[in-house]
């Protein structure tokens, strides 16, 4: 009798182990993946085509409560929500190792102090990486090159703008080779110098006024190859730049990070996200992918161009 129970006792144990087990690994797996495996696939995936599902782009990852910007556990948590890309901000350390820093100094988001290119990237591992509302939590900061792998075969990766060079940022992909990234260019002879060095590159490029539009067309840089950022805001004037750029088969962004993420209500929040959609940006940039994913949901098509490469675990 004894024995009888005690092998109840260990199978229920057994049982009831790989039912947490089980859970916990089907919990870890849910989520979006965009499954682009080479630079045609990514210029295909961002082609304007006139039937395209609205694109969120995480701006630093995204910002919420437990998660840091610029790590590769708030990248992870964004996924579960949406099929989201996401821009990240590299920078430079004493060592010359590019980590992801929004700011140039490191008080707003971690446990140090001062000017990240002040430390060497080993001096950086001491510190701890805080959420938006300043909770410690126990992420490190992430280089590029962890952030890119990490990033194959999920999602897409748009480097900002900060101190790294030029060359510098050029040289690290091709040693990564990894051609489905995105690169900022604030001006077509940045674009220019990324299009030189690889024909492949991908630009999230500022085309704000139809100067900058005529600048690109100028200077060779082919339609294809980009996306155009036309502005923080939703405002008439806007149709001029979107009818030209989607006349070219390019995807207009708006950014709501400086702009409608502020707002105080998430009511008034998502008005203006899904405003930003019918006023005909396809993709919105924000400090918020989850919220808009959620301000959006009856906005996504039952079937789109993006479609074919965007997978969910369930």
């Amino acid at each position: 009798m004894i024995i009888q129970q005690a092998i109840k006792k260990c199978t229920f144990f057994i049982v009831a182990s790989a039912i947490v087990a089980w859970s916990t690994e089907s919990k870890a797996q849910q989520g979006y993946e965009l499954k682009i495996k080479d630079a045609a696939e990514l210029r295909d995936f961002f082609k304007y085509t006139g039937n395209n599902r609205p694109i969120i782009s995480g701006h630093r990852g995204g910002m919420i409560k437990g998660f840091p910007e610029n790590s590769i556990s708030t990248f992870t948590n964004t996924l579960k929500h949406t099929p989201a890309f996401y821009e990240i901000d590299p920078r430079l350390t004493k060592d010359s190792v590019v980590v992801l820093m929004h700011d140039a100094t490191l008080d707003r988001t971690t446990t140090g102090k001062g000017k990240v290119a002040d430390y060497t990237y080993k001096e950086l591992q001491q510190f701890r990486l805080k959420d938006p509302e300043g909770n410690i939590t126990t992420d490190q900061i992430p280089t590029l090159k962890e952030a890119i792998a990490w990033s194959k075969g999920k999602t897409i990766l748009n480097l900002d703008k900060k101190d790294v060079p030029l060359a510098m940022t050029a040289r690290i992909l091709k040693e990564v080779g990894n051609e489905v990234i995105m690169v900022t260019v604030h001006d077509a002879q940045q674009a220019a110098f990324y299009y030189m060095d690889n024909p492949n590159r991908m630009f999230s490029a500022f085309v704000k006024t139809r100067e900058a539009f005529d600048a690109y067309q100028a200077a060779g840089i082919p339609w294809e190859n980009m996306i155009a950022y036309i502005g923080p805001e939703n405002k008439p004037e806007n149709k001029e730049l979107f009818d030209l750029l989607h006349a070219k088969g390019v995807m207009c962004m708006i950014s709501s990070a400086p702009t409608y993420d502020k707002l105080p209500d998430a009511a008034s929040r998502a008005e203006h996200f899904r405003d930003t959609f019918k006023q005909g940006a396809d993709i919105l940039e924000s400090d918020l992918p989850v919220e808009v994913a959620e301000a959006i949901g009856k906005m996504i098509p039952e079937s789109s161009h993006q479609q074919r490469y965007i997978t969910r675990k369930k």
